[in-house]
């Protein structure tokens, strides 16, 4: 009996959670017409609502009446709940990636894969190339993916079109030495491609690196770091 008690309170609780959730969602989105709205759920942390809507995690109350954005810390263990969350509703699934249409480079014995989104004229993009020239037994997948300028889709389309495309990233990030002209035949589709599944994907900024696990970190990572990552992943 106290079984049942148990679990019908832990179902009424489940039920009021989800029709709060729907109430923020409906009101988030009468306020704000020009947010899409991903996912409305009630935290453990001062009655507040996780908002996730354009990339982004807000905090409010049942009747809107603040929203806090910005970094939420369990202060018992002192972990960074707002950045676990973002991992996680931010996160790719891996095998959905079209990974031929990524330039391809295998390190050693290739186990510990990778992909990254990056533009060519990337100064962080150029230093996460060399940091990386030095990184050992992974797999590397580059989409081409330039948003910076047109210059940049221009270069992403010879780096594409060049007979060895890992030869042809390295030598322009890392030496700085420009890709051949592309052949006339050259089907560069593939480059105005991966910009449209970057956006589809919500990726606003280059470098992004996609670990296999399917979470995603913006920014150029440390090779430290890097390795460091891809060991946990890996364990």
């Amino acid at each position: 009996m106290k079984r049942f008690v148990a679990l019908l309170a832990l179902v009424m609780f489940a039920v009021l959670a989800s029709a709060g959730e729907a109430e923020v969602k409906k009101a988030w989105e009468s306020a704000f017409t020009d947010m899409k709205v991903e996912s409305v759920t009630k935290t453990d942390y001062l009655g507040l609502y996780e908002v996730y809507a354009e990339g982004e995690v807000f905090y409010t109350d049942e009747k809107l009446t603040a929203i806090l954005h910005g970094e939420l810390i369990d202060a018992k263990t002192k972990k960074n709940i707002t950045l676990a969350r973002k991992q996680k509703l931010s996160a790719i699934k891996f095998s959905d990636l079209p990974l031929g249409s990524a330039v391809k480079q295998v390190r050693g014995n290739g186990k510990r894969v990778f992909a990254t989104f990056e533009d060519p004229n990337c100064g962080y993009c150029k230093r996460l190339a060399k940091d990386m020239a030095t990184l050992d037994n992974a797999t590397i997948y580059t989409f081409l993916y330039p948003i910076l300028s047109p210059e940049s889709a221009e270069k992403s389309t010879k780096i594409w079109c060049a007979p060895d495309r890992a030869k042809a990233w390295n030598d322009w990030m890392i030496q700085g030495k420009a890709p051949p002209a592309a052949a006339e035949n050259c089907d560069s589709t593939t480059v105005s491609k991966n910009v449209a599944l970057g956006r589809k994907l919500g990726i606003t900024g280059t470098p992004t690196i996609i670990f296999s696990n399917g979470e995603r970190v913006s920014g150029a990572l440390p090779l430290a770091d890097l390795e460091q990552k891809l060991g946990s992943i890996a364990n």
